[in-house]
């Protein structure tokens, strides 16, 4: 029987003859390459790197000001391939009304550590209070955006589809499911 340490000499063997059959070990270069190509190399993967991190520092108001802009855009591509007539103008100006997302910041959540001081029917009592707040906001977005739709034409009404198809999938937990390498969902698990 073969013990963990003798399984981890081979491993660690068998990955550096792989390696070093692959051309992972290949020599240094000649030396007249120049030391500059390093330093740019450096510098290239610095410049990629930093808007991945300029993104995870990014302040809240800058985020929330590049979400209005970026809905802005969404707003005027849509109702550019709309074709809205001048009788719609008024619809769209409900519908778009409705949608904003709510005036001042958002609610202010509550401290975990205040959080937990609560009692289990406190906090089912402060978390069902938002889930109604929620379902509120819903039922006007909704009302609004189903008294737009009636006032488009049939034309209108597949273009408004299939704009705002994936619409529902925004914000951070809208992610409706695992996609696979071809970009399609996976398929839902078979009971028995």
């Amino acid at each position: 029987m073969i013990s963990l340490r003798q399984r981890i000499v081979w491993a660690s063997l068998l990955g550096s003859a792989a390696l070093a059959s692959s051309g992972a070990f290949a020599q240094a270069p000649a030396a007249t390459t120049t030391p500059a190509a390093p330093a740019a190399a450096v510098a290239q993967a610095d410049t990629t790197a930093a808007p991945k991190a300029q993104h995870k520092r990014m302040d809240p108001a800058q985020r929330m000001e590049r979400m209005k802009e970026h809905r802005a855009k969404r707003l005027a591509a849509l109702k550019d391939k709309l074709k809205l007539t001048a009788a719609q103008e008024s619809a769209w100006t409900t519908y778009t009304t409705a949608n904003q997302p709510p005036a001042g910041a958002r609610p202010q959540r509550m401290d975990r550590a205040e959080f937990a001081k609560l009692t289990t029917p406190e906090r089912l009592e402060r978390m069902q209070t938002r889930q109604a707040e929620r379902s509120a906001m819903f039922a006007k977005r909704a009302e609004a955006t189903k008294t737009f739709y009636a006032a488009l034409s049939a034309d209108q009404k597949k273009t408004f589809d299939a704009e705002t198809v994936h619409a529902g999938g925004h914000g951070h937990r809208g992610h409706g499911g695992h996609r696979g390498h071809d970009g399609q969902r996976d398929a839902a698990p078979v009971k028995s």
